[in-house]
């Protein structure tokens, strides 16, 4: 099948006002995954990745490299199949070494049928970790992509995107220290889905070193930098669909979402321009994707504009999100009985996060 078909009846739409009788919808799943250190067994002399090496802390062979490729593979293949038996269409990504980590990624077997594309750039990080885009060839063309760099300095969050003339119409807050902190950039990707154009921004926001509240304002200097890259696409087309996707190192309910991306948990709080966060509903059930002494939260977040959340089918709009957290993606005993099932000194795991996918679905004509 060129696409996976589903019928909805009309009480899995009950807030919308559709006919009783069944009807048919093309579905996509999209996805993102903080894949962990993800790094080849090379010592670059560039980045800051001498742990993982065959003599670093993790004794990170070439053979723990292939079974972690294996894991990560099986993952991918496997997000979002509840609804959707084929693998996400796109697929953000963080914690990547660099461009041939994926390569190596998307030639394992179970994800060879899928021919996925790749979309990344190095980053300023200083442990030389990025992010990236997969993508389905078959059903998602990019037409544009950039990194926009998130420019941030001790004592003074800030972002400046001298390098975009377009995201800048003007000076922005005048920088008094120039200690900058660096960090992954913003990648835009833009395209077509099955014919209909959208844009998609991957993340991975400034960690919570130093302390949650100290460290906050880079986070929301990161979720001003996303707003601005929205505004500027819908001055561009009003109807903009624009989703950002990441470990953002924040909960739904943290300022750099609330405040400075402007988040809304319900659908019908959100307003023309406005942007919907799912996670937001899961999040107050205490559901997580990371956990941190024993408290969960959800750092891995898909977010979509308005655009993405109106009745009607004609177009992909989004249907329901969820976080993919299988029995084998857990750890089952010792101190961390439960949390994300990771890499250790004895095991060869999959992530300290779990993965979060949408599904979108498009009436058939």
């Amino acid at each position: 099948m060129r696409f996976f078909i589903i019928q909805l009846y009309f009480i899995a739409f009950s807030s919308l006002s559709i006919d009783a009788q069944s009807k048919k919808y093309i579905v996509h799943t999209v996805a993102f995954y903080n894949f962990e250190n993800l790094f080849d067994t090379k010592d670059d002399l560039n980045t800051n990745d001498d742990e993982w090496t065959p003599t670093g802390a993790q004794h990170w062979t070439e053979e723990k490299y292939q079974q972690k490729l294996q894991n990560l593979s099986r993952v991918i293949a496997e997000i979002g199949t509840a609804e959707n038996p084929n693998s996400p269409v796109i697929m953000g990504g963080s914690e990547i070494e660099n461009r041939g980590v994926l390569e190596d990624l998307i030639k394992q077997p179970i994800l060879l049928p899928f021919d996925y594309g790749i979309i990344h750039f190095d980053s300023p990080d200083k442990r030389g970790i990025d992010v990236a885009l997969l993508y389905q060839k078959k059903y998602f063309r990019p037409t544009s992509f950039s990194n926009i760099p998130l420019l941030i300095y001790k004592n003074k969050a800030s972002i400046k995107e001298e390098n975009i003339a377009e995201y800048d119409d003007e000076v922005e807050l005048k920088i008094e220290n120039k200690n900058r902190v660096f960090t992954r950039d913003q990648l835009l990707v833009s395209g077509y889905l099955e014919g209909e154009e959208i844009h998609i921004i991957v993340n991975h926001w400034p960690s919570r070193s130093g302390g949650e509240k100290a460290s906050s304002p880079f986070r929301e200097a990161a979720g001003r930098l996303n707003r601005r890259i929205i505004d500027s696409l819908q001055q561009i087309n009003p109807n903009a669909k624009v989703m950002t996707m990441g470990d953002l190192n924040d909960g739904p309910f943290n300022k750099s979402l609330k405040i400075a991306l402007g988040a809304k948990s319900k659908k019908n709080e959100v307003s023309e321009f406005g942007v919907f966060n799912p996670f937001e509903e899961m999040a107050n059930k205490g559901m997580g994707t990371i956990a941190f002494r024993d408290s969960w939260d959800i750092f891995d977040q898909i977010i979509l504009t308005e655009s993405f959340i109106k009745p009607d089918f004609s177009t992909f709009q989004f249907w329901k999100a969820g976080i993919f957290n299988k029995p084998y993606l857990v750890q089952t005993t010792g101190q961390y009985k439960g949390y994300p099932l990771r890499h250790s000194q004895t095991e060869v795991g999959f992530s300290d996060h779990f993965p979060v996918y949408i599904y979108l679905i498009k009436e058939m004509k």
